[in-house]
């Protein structure tokens, strides 16, 4: 599914929709370059979900997790790490439910993960002259997710 949104705002309301309708467990693999709204989408999953707290991306903490909604919200960034790097981090403890309570994880800049999960949810976003363009691609028991709004 690919989706035009023409400002930031369309980009957090999109990640709304998302937060409201996706469950515990669910992994979400974003790529895009730098500027391209995946900070703005999970600011957007977190009002989803219910969480006022303030979203920033965790570039030089790598982790951040908020537990104050209807799931908790797992908000990983890999920018500053090398695949090697992101492997040593165990990050399955995020979506294997054995260590921590199962929540929605979201990972930016997931293309440094050298393993992905089972079952995850991509969206590659792109800034184009006209706003955002995003493209979802569900893989494992999310191939056939629909987003409803």
């Amino acid at each position: 599914m690919i989706l035009s949104l023409p400002d930031a705002e369309a980009t957090r309301n999109f990640g709304m929709a998302l937060g409201r309708s996706l469950s515990a467990g669910t992994i979400i693999l974003l790529q895009g370059d730098l500027g391209a709204g995946k900070t703005t989408l999970v600011q957007g999953i977190a009002e989803g979900l219910g969480i006022s707290d303030s979203i920033e991306s965790p570039t030089f903490t790598l982790i951040n997790e908020y537990f104050t909604g209807r799931i908790p919200l797992y908000h990983l960034d890999l920018y500053r790490l090398e695949p090697e790097e992101a492997e040593a981090l165990h990050l399955e403890s995020y979506w294997d439910g054995l260590e921590r309570d199962l929540g929605l994880v979201a990972i930016e800049w997931a293309e440094r993960l050298q393993y992905k999960p089972e079952n995850y949810l991509q969206i590659c976003l792109s800034y184009l002259d006209t706003g955002r363009q995003i493209e979802l691609i569900g893989n494992g028991d999310l191939l056939d997710w629909q987003l409803e709004i």
